[in-house]
């Protein structure tokens, strides 16, 4: 279990990481892409930070654990609002990026809650 909880974090980690730079980096088709389900370009900073945020939490988490399961939790969250927000605006054929950060931090969040 523990090298599962060291692989997940470290892969869910390197991806949030990865968003938080494409939202940051300002390129037209990431605004347009985030415009799709109604995010100004002016919010893309902020929404990058709450990923930084939740990678650093869940790194920390292998060090405090309840520090990782709030960080995982709060990330499903996340994520689970961006899948709403696809589905409202009928954009599913993006949808695809969050819902496997979406499972990678749920299950980032069992994993802590499980490992011994």
């Amino acid at each position: 279990m523990t090298i599962a909880l060291f692989v997940v974090t470290a892969l869910t980690a390197g991806l949030l990481v990865y968003a938080a730079a494409r939202k940051l980096s300002g390129r037209p088709e990431v605004i347009e892409s985030y415009a799709r389900v109604g995010v100004p370009a002016g919010r893309l900073p902020v929404l990058a930070v709450v990923l930084l945020c939740g990678a650093a939490g869940i790194v920390a988490g292998l060090v405090w654990r309840p520090l990782g399961i709030a960080a995982g939790l709060g990330l499903t969250v996340y994520f689970v609002l961006a899948l709403v927000a696809h589905t409202r605006h009928r954009d599913l054929a993006h949808a695809t990026p969050p819902a496997v950060l979406l499972a990678l931090s749920a299950g980032t969040s069992v994993l802590f809650a499980l490992a011994p």
